[in-house]
């Protein structure tokens, strides 16, 4: 089954993070080698995997262009992160740095694994009628594309801010470690969300914390999130100096954030917009329509078009642009993942 085989991809490519991380504490030529080949021979067996699934979907589609396995959540994740290793791996390919690849493989590795312990469905269907059309192929293909560059300059551009602040009155230290500790009340609470879940099927992303019906439960879990938040701000210069110490060049980093956006905003304004509001005319019959996608959509185009715009104004460049991109991706995840789990609207065969 190609589910079985993706995987041992996310196998592989969480155990290329430990290998990453010795890498950049030795400067080993040979771990790192290792940890690229690692990273590799994972994407090698996604993409394997990859094709497994398209021939899954043929078998009952019988159509090439019907059967390309990008049509449901589970499928759009695994292209998504697939877009997100090849894209690093050429990005280490072309710059000769491995300074953000342990961020990519456990970005990778958690990604495919969330796909296994929260029940995302994984069986192969034909496809409903809004679905087939070439636009659609054309539409998403184009934006998991652009999301993946779109997540490249997320990590470059957090990790940027992070190594780039110290003062803990600053705004972009307290950016910084307000989003870590919020992402990391989000990891516990998922993974309580699973444990305490019934059926991994009937998970439900902060059931179990601060969505909880109970009032009680829902007051401490936001007591607890508002005390993470202050531990990373209290402990945040720590992580400053642990990335410091690894030498990761910042500059590189800016410059990876930009290039990322830069690649990924013309793709998505064309795939993600214009292919998307060609396809809505097929499947409903209007272009645009104020679909809660489509209105996140534009909100995304309009986040990053003010970083291009940002990047000129005087005092804007530096670690403030690099604060958009991160803003950026986190809408980016809401219009992809948020508007299927807690908005309702013509995208719903995208949810769970």
């Amino acid at each position: 089954m190609s589910y079985q085989t993706i995987s041992i991809a996310g196998l592989l490519y969480i155990l290329a993070m430990p290998i990453y991380i010795v890498y950049v504490l030795t400067k080993n030529n040979k771990v790192g080698y290792i940890a690229t080949a690692t990273l590799s021979f994972g994407a090698l067996i996604h993409i394997y995997g990859f094709i497994q699934r398209f021939k899954e979907m043929y078998a009952i589609n019988h159509s090439i262009m019907r059967s390309i396995p990008i049509t449901n959540l589970y499928e759009s994740l695994i292209f998504f992160v697939l877009c997100l290793i090849v894209g690093y791996l050429f990005i280490e390919w072309k710059y000769k740095k491995k300074s953000f690849g342990v961020f990519i493989s456990i970005v990778a590795g958690i990604t495919i694994g969330l796909t296994d312990l929260l029940g995302i469905s994984k069986e192969v269907q034909p496809l409903v009628p809004a679905l087939k059309s070439n636009w659609l192929l054309a539409h998403v293909t184009l934006s998991f594309i652009s999301y993946a560059a779109f997540g490249i300059s997320f990590i470059t551009g957090l990790l940027h801010v992070i190594m780039e602040s110290q003062d803990k009155k600053s705004f972009k230290y307290i950016f910084s470690t307000t989003l870590l500790g919020f992402m990391l009340f989000m990891f516990i609470s998922v993974i309580i969300d699973i444990i305490t879940a019934s059926n991994p099927k009937t998970v439900k992303i902060f059931h179990s914390t601060i969505g909880n019906p109970s009032v009680f439960i829902s007051i401490i879990s936001w007591m607890i999130l508002i005390f993470l938040i202050f531990i990373t701000w209290k402990f945040g210069h720590i992580l400053n100096k642990i990335l410091n110490s690894f030498k990761i060049d910042s500059n590189f980093l800016e410059d990876i954030t930009y290039k990322g956006i830069a690649f990924g905003f013309p793709i998505f304004t064309i795939g993600g917009l214009v292919f998307g509001a060609i396809w809505a005319d097929q499947a409903w019959g209007r272009y645009w329509g104020w679909d809660p996608k489509e209105t996140w959509s534009l909100i995304t185009w309009f986040v990053y078009a003010f970083y291009f715009h940002a990047k000129f104004i005087r005092g804007w460049r530096g670690t403030k642009t690099s604060m958009i991109a991160v803003v950026g991706f986190i809408v980016t995840i809401f219009t992809y993942l948020g508007v299927n789990l807690f908005l309702s609207g013509l995208h719903s065969y995208g949810s769970m």
